[in-house]
């Protein structure tokens, strides 16, 4: 019986929502004017604003403008881990400093873990430079070099006896040198190759080389995603009009004013959420219809691979960069003491014969000073050819190629962190920027409507 009432009533109860759906629209067209046309467009503006803002405080400026706060050093210690990220929080000063430069040495250790580890070993970056090329850049950039440091030397421990020396004396010296030089240069080559995990540490060069360059960590993001920056920024004005959308009826039938700022404080934040989650989800392609959805930066994953190694292989994984860290790094003590005990075997082989009647003359202790002295001012000689830029440039081709290959090959997830990882638990401030800036915009978007 009651089913039977329900069914012939079910006419009525839909005629009576219908009319009441109308009454509705009705209030909402007698409210409404011209002026709330503009809210979408407004909020449209708002995002594509915020999201450009944001994008420039997560790289601008490079070093950090702000003042001191007496006291504020000692009180952010006791304020939420994430209030003490804010940079310049832990140093006591109120300001700003891109994000991402102000966590450059951080940035590098990070890019080691997530990335360039994964890529290739210590040892693989070192063959890819090619020790026989080394070696023989070497020689032909540094052996005049040699040579006229052995004889400074000698002229400056033993100045008599070098004067007094037949010039058929001196030239034997230096054609025993010549004859040297090519094999404890390979020699020296070969034995960093076989050590260079004891002697090499990729990371710290990495950390170091970025702290103190903190615009090529800024480049490296926004040569690498530039795309995908440039979506956040033109995806915070598609976001925000569809938003808009929404704020209408929200302003109509609330018909408070606190509405569009509450409002802003949403699209800012959603706008900036949204945009992240597309650049790196979902990270494997699904097909939807004609469609193929995937992460926008996934989806680049090998036009960004020659960009990043092009970068990493050029300014930070150079040849210059590792004889640095080769000679100046933790474990530099190592390196020089193999150097230098290649480069004393040298200088006995250069002298050849002459040797014995050398510390008879000179005394073994002059002559083993001598030596000393070759063989410590020699490690300098043996390692500058390899700042040349232009030695640099070929053997980085080489890099390049190594990375740029891997990285094509690796797993989506993988090559995604690359990326994210750096910046990805600092994202909530990109996105708290965000929000922040739509409450500011909301407020700027309520006076335009109601002064229109």
């Amino acid at each position: 019986m009651f089913p039977s009432l329900g069914v012939a009533l079910g006419p009525f109860v839909l005629a009576e929502s219908l009319l009441q759906f109308g009454v509705d629209i009705r209030r909402l067209l007698a409210a409404a004017d011209l002026r709330l046309l503009l809210i979408p467009p407004i909020t449209g503006i708002i995002g594509y604003i915020t999201n450009w803002v944001a994008i420039r405080m997560l790289f601008k400026p490079v070093e950090f403008r702000g003042i001191d706060v007496p006291g504020l050093e000692v009180l952010t210690t006791a304020l939420p881990q994430r209030v003490r990220q804010i940079p310049g929080m832990m140093q006591g000063r109120i300001g700003w400093q891109g994000i991402i430069p102000s966590r450059a040495r951080k940035m590098g250790s990070i890019s080691v873990d997530t990335g360039i580890s994964k890529i290739a070993s210590q040892r693989e970056f070192y063959q890819e430079f090619d020790a026989e090329r080394i070696a023989e850049h070497m020689l032909a950039e540094g052996g005049e070099d040699i040579h006229r440091m052995v004889e400074e030397i000698i002229r400056e421990n033993q100045p008599q006896l070098w004067r007094d020396s037949p010039e058929a004396t001196r030239r034997l010296v230096h054609a025993r040198v010549s004859q040297q030089l090519p094999e404890v240069t390979y020699r020296i080559t070969e034995r960093i190759g076989e050590n260079i995990d004891e002697l090499l540490d990729i990371k710290l060069m990495v950390m170091n080389h970025l702290g103190e360059n903190p615009e090529l960590v800024n480049r490296i993001f926004l040569e690498t995603g530039e795309r995908e920056f440039d979506f956040l920024v033109k995806s915070g004005f598609i976001f925000g009009t569809i938003l808009g959308c929404f704020s209408i009826p929200l302003f109509v039938f609330i018909d408070r004013w606190w509405v569009l700022p509450v409002a802003g404080i949403f699209v800012g934040y959603f706008t900036n959420w949204l945009a992240l989650k597309m650049i790196f989800q979902p990270m494997k392609p699904h097909e939807v219809g004609p469609f193929t959805i995937q992460g926008l930066f996934i989806r680049r994953q090998a036009e960004a691979s020659e960009t990043y190694a092009s970068i990493v292989a050029e300014e930070v994984i150079n040849l210059e960069n590792v004889a640095r860290n080769l000679l100046n790094g933790p474990n530099a003590d190592r390196t020089r003491k193999m150097i230098a005990e290649e480069l004393r075997d040298a200088v006995d082989g250069s002298m050849g014969l002459a040797a014995p009647l050398l510390r008879f003359t000179t005394g073994n202790r002059q002559y083993d000073a001598i030596r000393e002295d070759i063989a410590d001012r020699g490690v300098e000689y043996a390692i500058e050819p390899m700042s040349d830029p232009e030695f640099n440039a070929e053997r980085s081709e080489a890099i390049q190629r190594l990375m740029a290959g891997r990285m094509k090959n690796l797993p989506p997830e993988e090559f995604a962190r690359m990326l994210r990882a750096a910046f990805k638990e600092d994202e909530w401030l990109l996105i708290g920027v965000g929000a922040a800036l739509g409450f500011v915009a909301g407020w700027i978007q309520l006076l335009v409507v109601t002064a229109v």
